[in-house]
């Protein structure tokens, strides 16, 4: 743990075992000087007012990334290396004996349960979200609750669908349905890509068949702010998956599932933040130039640093 203070945590998912991409794109290096995209996530947070960092790793390369990518923010903000166990489940739980894939991201979250003690915000380790996107989540904690019920109030960063897809292949996005600016509902799409005649997107609806999608259809990008007491019912949740799926080698929890789900429950609502600003990811191996040339690009114009 190094400096801290009363401000929001960061909560990094990179737990990941980068199937598609072929490698840990949480290590993969993009900036002037070999800059990780977590590099310019933990920036971006600490200069909007955030103060701990709490990373989600696999067991499997916990020490490495201890030791390449956590120990370089020591110094900025409290830092804190969750990993994400098979066996760490709710109460009288256990994974199966042949199974090795991660849990999904609800349970990264609740993996990280211990080192929650203030509102947090969930991200990507291997997504750019943008200076903007962390100062709308530190607005957010800042008006106390704005669901003005007993409802759990939570809120997600939203980014329009066709600045989000990859030119190297389908991508998967939860699909947003938002009402005065609070969300209704979030839905899981796979495989979507642009139409070659740029009319919209096409993608793959939860039922298997495929859907048309507009290009500005309200996509989630796995940036969402929680507070602490939002936990007992991810808890909940979980065991409630686990249960749906025993024996399972595959079946993986996700964060929207348990966010439309409390939505609809009345247990939260979640305010959806817009941005202008810019996402950018690597899916795919042959997404890297554009993620680094996007990088200078921000570097030339003074949004970062500019190496020595």
């Amino acid at each position: 743990m190094g400096a801290s203070g009363t401000g929001p945590a960061l909560l990094v998912l990179a737990a990941g075992q980068g199937t598609r991409f072929g490698g840990l794109k949480q290590m993969e290096p993009v900036g002037p000087t070999g800059e990780t995209l977590l590099d310019y996530a933990v920036f971006d947070a600490h200069r909007a007012g955030f103060s701990r960092v709490v990373f989600v790793v696999g067991p499997a390369f916990a020490d490495v990334f201890a030791q390449r990518i956590a120990s370089r923010y020591a110094g900025l903000l409290g830092v804190t290396c969750v990993s994400q166990r098979l066996d760490d489940l709710p109460a009288g739980l256990a994974p199966p004996a042949q199974r090795s894939r991660p849990w999904g991201t609800l349970h990264a979250v609740w993996a990280a349960r211990a080192a929650l003690d203030r509102p947090f915000v969930v991200i990507n380790g291997d997504d750019f979200y943008g200076r903007e996107a962390y100062q709308r989540m530190a607005g957010f904690f800042a008006e106390g609750n704005p669901a003005g019920t007993d409802a759990q109030a939570c809120c997600m960063v939203a980014y329009a669908l066709a600045r989000t897809l990859s030119d190297s292949g389908g991508v998967n996005r939860g699909i947003c349905s938002i009402e005065d600016g609070w969300m209704q509902g979030v839905v899981e799409h796979t495989g979507i890509r642009a139409l070659h005649d740029g009319s919209g997107c096409t993608g793959v609806g939860p039922d298997g068949r495929s859907v048309a999608l507009p290009a500005d259809a309200v996509a989630s990008m796995n940036i969402w702010g929680f507070r602490p007491a939002i936990l007992a019912a991810m808890g909940g949740f979980l065991e409630d998956f686990l249960a749906r799926h025993p024996g399972s080698l595959d079946a993986e929890c996700y964060l929207p599932a348990f966010v439309n789900q409390a939505i609809t429950a009345g247990v939260a609502r979640c305010r959806v933040l817009p941005t202008t600003g810019g996402w950018f990811g690597m899916t795919y191996p042959q997404d890297k130039p554009a993620c680094v040339a996007a990088i200078r690009a921000l570097v030339d114009i003074g949004e970062y640093p500019r190496p020595a």
